[in-house]
């Protein structure tokens, strides 16, 4: 009785391991993940703390995001047209194929930030801070084409920062 009692105990034990969810799992999309954030969207998100927020197919067109912490926020396949960048800090940011068309970013630090595959059509970048920021060639050319300006938190030149030396104009 005593034995099959403790083959009992050590099958039960057996199976909650086998039945509990592995860590591996847990790990969701990054759509769901995300969807969270993305339901936490106002018009006006002026001045926010958003460091490492996740805006993932998000539609964030003509949202104040001004003078925001958005440092290593992720913003892949968003569209932030028309979105006000204005002094917003966004080090480290990954935004995979989103687009910026018309947004404003003057002032803004994107430093070290990946935006492969994104577009910046009529943004604005006056004094934009784009230093190490990975931007794909064909937006580089045409952003060095109207890149003036310093930036009033790094002291950045925004052609300095995008390495416009390399293109003609």
């Amino acid at each position: 009785m005593v034995h099959r009692q403790w083959l009992l105990g050590l099958l039960a034990a057996f199976l909650l391991i086998l039945l509990s969810p592995l860590p591996g799992w847990s790990i969701t999309a990054p759509e769901l993940r995300s969807s969270r954030a993305n339901q936490l969207i106002s018009p006006d998100m002026h001045g926010r703390q958003l460091q490492g927020v996740e805006y993932v197919k998000a539609e964030l067109a003509g949202v104040d995001f001004s003078s925001s912490d958005l440092t290593g926020a992720i913003f892949n396949t968003s569209n932030l047209s028309g979105a006000n960048l204005q002094g917003a800090i966004l080090r480290d940011v990954v935004a995979f194929a989103s687009q910026f068309n018309g947004a404003d970013l003057r002032d803004a630090v994107l430093e070290n930030g990946l935006f492969m595959q994104s577009s910046f059509t009529d943004a604005r970048i006056r004094g934009a801070d784009f230093t190490e920021a990975v931007v794909d060639r064909s937006q580089q050319a045409a952003l060095c084409k109207r890149a003036n300006g310093h930036n009033s938190i790094t002291g950045q030149d925004t052609r300095a920062s995008l390495n416009c030396t390399q293109f003609r104009n």
